[in-house]
């Protein structure tokens, strides 16, 4: 069992920056793939970036390519999202999500683990 805590959200400008970070206290953190999704209301769930186990393997959704980055700290158990530039249609609850694939996924249904989520607003 792994537990996934977020923080880090909050009220932002547009074209201002906030950076989440996700802890997995007292897991074997090191061998997951780690992934941020974000859930705006009325929509489903999107897939945001992920990260390879190791760190060595980063994939980022079209629509923050550029903007954002991930990175990890197997030490600390820690994962981070950078988000720079951000915009209103980035406001929305994001979520730490974790696995075991062979490689970082893109679907929110495969993942097996699940952080409690926190809120990022891009308003001016």
């Amino acid at each position: 069992q792994v537990q996934l805590v977020e923080s880090g959200g909050g009220l932002v400008q547009p074209g201002g920056s906030l950076r989440l970070s996700c802890a997995a206290p007292g897991s074997s953190f090191s061998s997951y793939n780690l992934a941020w999704f974000r859930q705006a209301p009325g929509q489903e769930r999107e897939f945001v970036a992920a990260i390879s186990w190791s760190g060595g393997l980063g994939t980022f959704a079209d629509s923050v390519k550029g903007r954002f980055t991930i990175s990890r700290d197997n030490a600390k158990n820690m994962v981070a999202l950078q988000m720079n530039s951000l915009k209103p249609e980035d406001t929305a609850v994001y979520y730490c999500a974790a696995d075991r694939a062979l490689v970082p996924l893109r679907l929110a249904s495969l993942y097996d683990y699940w952080g409690q989520g926190t809120q990022v607003t891009v308003s001016s």
